[in-house]
């Protein structure tokens, strides 16, 4: 009897999926939208989309999808969700837009944030140069962005402003703007891991910033003054870097974790500890941790001895543990010019590559650099 009722249970919460198969369906199918509600858009060109005040559940999601993801529907301006909550978008292109891709906020109202989506398999592509990003997150908590593809930006591939347990993995930037990932205004507790990084522009991973005061989530007001910080608690592992001027950066923040990670040929640098908010109350860029990480880079691309130190930081408080550094010039000059002693670092030792040149940083069997690198992470 029980189970006769549990399954007539799950039946009456079921809801028919939607097909969408015209430019002006995917706004009215979104008005209509409630929890359990099934959107499939089938494959075409559609407009852009703004929809907000979309709420599912946690056990009856609003699913937002392709019907076919062998051919994903296109399309040709942004996407914009204010104010939803357990979300799941997947599968869909975003190309050409003339603003950011894939929009999602909490509708410019600190304190009651958007919650609990999870969007994956999204590919978005040839976005304008200037403040322009791929996947822009404003004020969303308890996130996931999974497997997705983000080409030709010209801001940040994913630019989050005040966002907080959030997860990003499996995605792949390449040919980028300013950065590839950027966690500001407040994000804290983002783990960022096994995605691709190449020729990604200024920062591959910009782990804080500089953002307007009134932008802050939570507001500064709430966070007594001499704590505040642009980010927090923020991990970057597993992921693999390939050029780009510095494949991390650490900016206002307080803690932050890269570990596990492959970086080759950087242009200038393997990291960078700055602070561009300098007004009162904020703590200097501190509690970096640096370990376990594969870096190749060569002589002529090579700044600073590899760290860029900037005013107004605390670099005594960070620390390196166990990198492994090889100047494919110089072997000799392996060795980086790093704020701190570290500790079991590896200098000068060929790491072995399967096949660098065709962009597989795996290494051999038996190479020294088997412990670290993004090859190495264990879960």
């Amino acid at each position: 009897m029980l189970s006769i009722l549990a399954n007539l249970a799950m039946l009456l919460n079921q809801t028919s999926p939607v097909v969408v198969g015209d430019s002006a369906q995917p706004m009215g199918a979104l008005s209509k939208a409630g929890p359990g509600s099934v959107i499939k858009i089938a494959p075409g060109s559609y407009r852009g989309v703004f929809a907000s005040n979309l709420h599912g559940t946690s056990e009856r999601p609003i699913i937002i999808t392709a019907q076919d993801p062998k051919k994903p529907p296109t399309f040709t301006s942004g996407l914009q969700f204010s104010k939803i909550s357990h979300i799941q978008i997947s599968d869909l292109v975003i190309e050409n837009a003339t603003t950011n891709g894939l929009n999602i906020d909490d509708g410019g109202t600190t304190g009651t944030a958007s919650h609990h989506v999870r969007v994956s398999k999204i590919q978005v592509r040839h976005l304008p140069k200037g403040n322009h990003d791929g996947i822009k997150l404003s004020g969303l908590d308890d996130f996931e962005i999974a497997d997705c593809t983000i080409e030709d930006w010209g801001g940040s591939g994913i630019d989050m402003v005040g966002c907080h347990r959030g997860k990003i993995s499996g995605c792949s930037l390449r040919q980028g703007g300013d950065s590839g990932i950027q966690a500001k205004g407040g994000t804290s507790a983002v783990l960022i891991e096994k995605s691709r990084f190449e020729a990604y522009g200024q920062r591959g991973v910009n782990i804080g910033g500089s953002t307007g005061l009134q932008f802050f989530r939570p507001a500064l007001e709430s966070i007594p003054s001499g704590s505040r910080y642009e980010a927090k608690d923020i991990r970057v592992r597993g992921c693999t870097f390939i050029g780009g001027a510095a494949p991390f950066a650490f900016v206002g923040v307080d803690g932050a974790e890269v570990s596990f990670n492959t970086i080759y040929k950087p242009e200038r640098w393997a990291l960078r500890i700055l602070q561009e908010t300098t007004v009162a109350g904020f703590v200097p860029s501190r509690r970096g941790v640096f370990a376990d990480n594969l870096i190749v880079f060569k002589s002529e691309n090579w700044v600073s001895g590899g760290v860029n130190v900037g005013a107004r930081t605390s670099p005594e408080t960070f620390n390196f543990a166990r990198n492994f550094w090889f100047n494919a010039t110089s072997a000799r000059a392996s060795k980086p010019s790093l704020p701190v002693a570290e500790v079991g670092g590896i200098y000068g030792a060929d790491p072995g590559f399967i096949d660098a040149g065709a962009g597989d940083l795996r290494v051999k069997s038996g190479s020294p650099a088997a412990a670290v690198g993004a090859h190495a992470l264990r879960q």
